[in-house]
């Protein structure tokens, strides 16, 4: 399950047409869930308990630490995980953070 601010749950098809035109895709698993599971294609991987910080990171840091430039404030971002729990706990931090 997906989700993004204005549009809670997103299909497979809707995420895939969002990647066309450019939104950041940031999957909060876990590092051992992506080696069992598999990679989301063009995702970044930032688990969780590391959102918050990475969300406040200098930017270039964040290019070093995930290979992707940070995301501004009002970047268009998607945060999946395994079943939408921690995905739309992921959504409450960038928010609370001033994400829009």
């Amino acid at each position: 399950s997906l989700c993004a601010a204005g549009v809670p749950d997103l299909s497979y098809q809707q995420l895939k047409d969002l990647k066309k035109a450019n939104v950041l895709h940031i999957d909060v698993r876990e590092r051992w869930e992506i080696d069992r599971f598999g990679k989301i294609p063009e995702s970044i991987n930032i688990p969780l308990g590391e959102l918050m910080e990475a969300l406040q990171m200098d930017p270039t840091e964040f290019k070093e630490q995930y290979n992707q430039k940070m995301p501004s404030k009002s970047d268009p971002v998607v945060f999946s995980c395994l079943a939408g729990t921690r995905s739309k706990q992921a959504l409450g931090f960038a928010m609370s953070l001033g994400f829009s």
